[in-house]
């Protein structure tokens, strides 16, 4: 049964947000302008409170406080060297620095971010069902305005609609052997479950602050600021309400 709800928020978290994004490509760039900033709003929300209020509690439940934060720390810090190696990178602008570089290197970068999705969501699920879907939503928020960014860019580079879905589905598919495998092997390691968390919960906050919220600074209007923050908090209580749900 627990397999069944890690394979199922699999799909949906990988598939799911391909199809979110596929959909938002269907309507006007000036409409699909104006929505992602939104997406990305909620999408920081649900990433900061997944972390704050599920997995470092859920990590901190099963381990000592200072071998658990120290590994949300390391976490932080080794994210921080794999974007200096253009291995994780979540630009949500077709003329990023670094999507300009390569579109192929894009899609690399993905599967491997798509598959660490798919150790966090087991790893989550393996600690509670609620926590699973906590993960699962975060993950689906913030793919669907990164996987827009993606076709945008591959569209650029000279790729057509259909191939651009293609690979981009491809490289999304890595979420779930990822998950399975985690599963199994999680399920045999489970003295390695807070870590496991902790480091879900560095690669949370790591993309929210590096990435996330410095996009959100470029609008400034008071309007903008209001909305965002509010679709910011809607983000957390949307955590919240399922952490309830738990009993946590």
């Amino acid at each position: 049964m627990l397999l069944s709800w890690i394979i199922g928020f699999s799909v949906l978290g990988s598939i799911g947000a391909i199809a979110g994004a596929a959909l938002l490509l269907a309507f006007p760039d000036t409409v699909r302008k104006r929505l992602v900033p939104y997406l990305v709003s909620y999408a920081t929300g649900t990433l900061l409170g997944a972390a704050f209020l599920g997995m470092i509690p859920a990590g901190l439940r099963l381990a000592p406080d200072r071998a658990v934060l120290g590994t949300v720390l390391l976490g932080l810090v080794a994210f921080f060297l794999l974007e200096k190696l253009v291995i994780w990178r979540h630009c949500h602008e077709a003329d990023c620095e670094v999507h300009g570089r390569a579109a192929p290197l894009i899609l690399i970068g993905d599967a491997f971010h798509n598959a660490v999705d798919g150790v966090l969501i087991a790893a989550a699920f393996l600690t509670s069902v609620p926590l699973g879907i906590s993960a699962a939503v975060a993950v689906i928020a913030h793919e669907v305005p990164q996987e827009v960014g993606d076709f945008a860019i591959l569209l650029d580079s000279g790729y057509s609609r259909t191939r651009a879905l293609v690979l981009n589905t491809l490289s999304a598919s890595a979420t779930l052997p990822a998950a399975v495998v985690a599963y199994f092997w999680l399920a045999e390691a489970q003295a390695l479950m807070p870590y496991v968390l902790a480091i879900a919960a560095s690669s949370f906050i790591y993309i929210a602050s590096a990435d996330l919220i410095p996009s959100l600074h470029q609008r400034i209007r008071a309007a903008d600021s209001f909305v965002q923050v509010l679709l910011l908090a809607s983000g957390i209580g949307t955590i919240a309400l399922l952490q309830l749900a738990r009993g946590a």
